[in-house]
């Protein structure tokens, strides 16, 4: 197999044993120990000493001593090392193609198979160099196991198969930010990230997620610290001409201390800043000129973890290589001032208080540590490859890591159980940090939650009782559109995100009770929404009731009708030996008084409350109570015309019409009523009847006709007796007499039939309980028609004329005989 960038000659000299040679020469790595197997490591700390990495460098180193030392694993195998300070993509390549092939310039064996490559590589802290060398070292199945590059292109085990990493991915933080993002109601929010692989994966990763928690993305712009300046100065024009108040930023510390600066002189403060685990915990955020805007941000990061003996293994080791004392208890030694040769660093090579990416490093470690040991304890019959076997002990390679790593499970000193997925990814456990400025104007992150995406979902986000927002009153507002409070919902703006809407009033009968409703609900049909549509209350039952104003004025003047009525009815009988009772028929007077009593009483069966016997009630007793009164009105305008038609010479009529003719003909008409009212009665009644469709804010309670057919037979019947009535009347309204009662019949039925007219089509247009009410009206119109045309006359005369009250003047000069039969 051939390396890049490497060519392996096999020369056959001597004594027929086998020579590998290396052409060319690579760079020795700047730490090594021998051993049985060694581990590789890439951490980018030599040029300008990044005090991080090397950091990261002696963890490693920390971690192999400490598995050397160990009964527990891998006993009497010693564990080596080469570990490379390169820095750049190119010669991060070139250490990771030398940790690949080895470094010995002969190997000689009988058959040139013993080799000087690594078991494993750890490194390297950047998804950019990482995804460089780990396609390439994938090739020939040597284990990568990174402890902080997140990319989520790297869970690709196509084009990364040999990839592991110790740091969740990418994928699980970019939906942790946007499900943290969504906790606080941010749902306008802009996203930044670094012009690289890395940058790329996890903003797209978090617009994802985003739109899937109804989060809208305002603009998404992306840069490098190695871009011109024209172009931050483009993204910082963004920021300030952008409605929204969070910014996600998906990029390294260095992107951040160059974007917080170019703000910070531009003076746009205001923000809420959502950032990745690449700065979120960075410690040379403070460096930069504008770390104080970055006060407040909110990210994840990975979980602090304690390594036991790490904190001393430091200390000793700083003391040892600069000849110094980082304790006060040594007087011989001279003390540390902590800078030396390495400027600015502090004490935070010796600082353990936060290990979080370091804890990273040594999980690595030890992974790949009991990878190695379950292939050397590996039993006949239990191994990992075809046909169950084993790795051969002394000669294990690295692909037979490989395969050992897919099933690693082993639990930390500490209790932190690391295994990897089918992907090579790690449990995504993060806690949430909060940035503030601490006493001393350092950025210092506060742990204020937690996020495991193992837990099920609705527990996967734990906030602590920790304040975020210390120099606020409330939580920052970023939204393109306030909520829609419910009595609205919310329809989208044209050509505008999702998160962009108006909020429009539920229509009438419908409500939402709920904030940022996309649709309002109907009610249902026995409810009506209330004025502020959130809520469906029952709807307003309407029916013509006493104690209503209009069915009180009704109630009233049915009453009065009765009280006149009565006192009419009096009045007569108290004169009834007068003469102009006795000539005005006076038995059908009172029988037309007590029918118009009637008539007045039935008009209050039609207020109240519908019910079963209320609704035969009211149309039956209407229709037998007023074909009673036109009879008696009929009767009485038959025995004008009559008694008239006596006074003729040879005339003997009367004895055709006499008092016992009368009374049957009163009869017999309110029978043919009767009858109609039976059969109406018999074969479809008038009921109780619920409308829920006439109005569709209230429900109407009426009494349904039933039969159609016997209401208007009903009311037709009637109209015929009263055109009749009307007819005969009018006729006789000549006739000579100082008091004609057919005058005033024929007034009364004009009143009568006008009133009846007008109500059928005010019956039939009026709503709800004004259709009862015109029924009423028409019913007291009528009945006060009557009761005033035909017996006010009577009482004035009776009361307040008394010298008319005589047969004589009533006789006039035309003499007939006395009609009161």
């Amino acid at each position: 197999m051939v390396l890049p960038g490497l060519l392996i000659l096999v020369l056959l000299i001597g004594k027929g044993n086998f020579v590998c040679q290396l052409r060319g020469s690579a760079q020795p790595p700047e730490l090594t120990q021998d051993g049985d197997f060694v581990i590789g490591g890439i951490f980018s700390f030599r040029t300008g000493f990044n005090f991080r990495e090397f950091k990261f460098a002696q963890v490693m180193i920390f971690a192999i001593n400490e598995i050397n030392q160990s009964p527990d694993i891998l006993p009497h195998v010693k564990l080596g090392y080469k570990i490379y300070g390169n820095c750049g993509t190119m010669d991060i390549l070139r250490a990771a193609l030398a940790l690949a092939s080895g470094l010995k310039r002969e190997i000689q064996d009988d058959h040139c198979t013993k080799t000087d490559t690594v078991q494993a590589i750890l490194g390297h802290s950047g998804s950019r160099p990482t995804i460089a060398f780990a396609q390439v070292v994938g090739r020939f199945k040597i284990p990568v196991i990174s402890h902080f590059a997140t990319c989520a292109c790297l869970s690709n085990r196509k084009k990364y198969p040999s990839f592991f990493r110790t740091i969740p991915s990418d994928y699980y933080q970019s939906r942790a930010l946007a499900k943290l993002v969504k906790h606080f109601g941010w749902t306008w929010v802009g996203a930044i990230a670094v012009d690289n692989e890395y940058g790329f994966n996890g903003i797209m990763a978090f617009i994802q997620a985003a739109q899937e928690y109804g989060v809208c993305i305002e603009y998404s712009e992306a840069f490098s610290s190695s871009d011109r300046p024209k172009r931050l100065l483009k993204i910082t024009e963004v920021i300030k001409q952008a409605t929204s108040k969070v910014i996600m930023a998906f990029m390294s510390h260095r992107e951040i201390k160059l974007l917080a600066t170019a703000l910070h002189r531009q003076n746009i403060t205001g923000l809420q800043w959502i950032g990745s685990d690449a700065w979120i915990t960075d410690h040379s955020l403070t460096d930069s000129e504008g770390h104080s805007i970055l006060q407040g941000s909110l990210g994840f990061a990975v979980s602090k973890a304690k390594i036991s003996g790490l904190g001393n293994y430091l200390k000793d080791f700083w003391e040892d290589v600069f000849d110094c004392s980082l304790s006060e208890s040594v007087p011989t030694q001279q003390a540390c001032s902590g800078s030396e040769s390495l400027q600015n660093v502090d004490s935070q090579f010796t600082d353990v208080s936060e290990l979080r990416f370091t804890n990273n490093v040594y999980k690595s470690v030890y992974a790949v540590a009991h990878a190695l040991d379950r292939l050397i304890k590996c039993d006949a019959g239990g191994g990992l490859f075809s046909n169950v076997s084993c790795a051969d002990p002394k000669q294990i390679q690295p692909w037979q890591v490989l395969q050992s790593l897919k099933s690693v499970n082993f639990t930390t000193k500490e209790g932190e159980q690391v295994y990897f997925n089918s992907d090579g990814d790690s449990p995504a456990r993060y806690e949430l940090v909060n940035l503030q400025i601490t006493n001393k104007g350092t950025l210092a992150g506060e742990t204020v939650g937690i996020y495991d995406a193992s837990l099920p979902e609705s527990h996967q986000f734990i906030m602590n009782n920790i304040p975020l927002f210390p120099c606020l009153q409330e939580v920052p507002l970023s939204v393109c559109s306030e909520k829609c409070l419910p009595g609205t919902h919310k329809v989208l703006q044209k050509g505008r995100p999702a998160c962009c809407h108006d909020c429009i009033p539920c229509p009438a009968g419908e409500i939402s009770n709920l904030t940022n409703s996309i649709h309002c609900m109907k009610c249902p049909s026995e409810y009506w929404s209330n004025k502020q549509r959130n809520a469906c209350i029952p709807k307003e039952i309407e029916f013509l009731s006493y104690n209503e104003i209009l069915g009180t004025l009704l109630a009233i003047f049915s009453l009065l009708g009765v009280f006149l009525t009565t006192i009419t009815f009096i009045v007569l009988y108290c004169h009834k030996e007068t003469p102009l009772v006795r000539a005005n028929n006076s038995e059908l007077s009172f029988l037309l008084l007590f029918s118009l009593t009637l008539c007045f009483l039935c008009s209050l069966t039609f207020i109240g409350r519908p019910s079963e016997w209320s609704c035969m009630l009211r149309h039956t007793a209407f229709g037998i109570t007023f074909v009673l009164c036109i009879s008696c009105v009929l009767g009485k305008t038959i025995v004008v015309l009559m008694a008239f038609r006596a006074t003729l010479p040879g005339s003997n009529v009367m004895k055709w019409f006499g008092p016992a003719q009368q009374r049957l003909s009163v009869l017999g008409f309110t029978l043919i009523q009767v009858l109609i009212c039976i059969l109406w009665l018999t074969i479809n009644p008038p009921f109780p009847f619920v409308n829920m469709w006439l109005f569709k804010d209230r429900i109407l309670l009426e009494c349904a006709l039933g039969s159609a057919v016997g209401f208007w037979a009903v009311l037709g019947y009637v109209g015929l007796l009263a055109l009749l009535c009307f007819v005969l009347a009018f006729l006789a309204r000549k006739l000579p007499d100082n008091f004609n009662e057919a005058k005033f019949i024929t007034f009364s039925m004009l009143i009568f039939c006008a009133v009846w007219i007008t109500f059928i089509p005010a019956y039939v247009s009026s709503p709800g309980k004004f259709t009862v009410a015109v029924e009423i009206f028409a019913i007291l119109a009528s009945s006060y028609g009557l009761l005033f045309c035909i017996f006010f006359p009577k009482c004035y005369i009776i009361l307040l004329r008394p010298e008319q009250n005589t047969k004589r003047h009533i006789m006039g000069k035309t003499s007939h005989s006395d009609i009161n039969y």
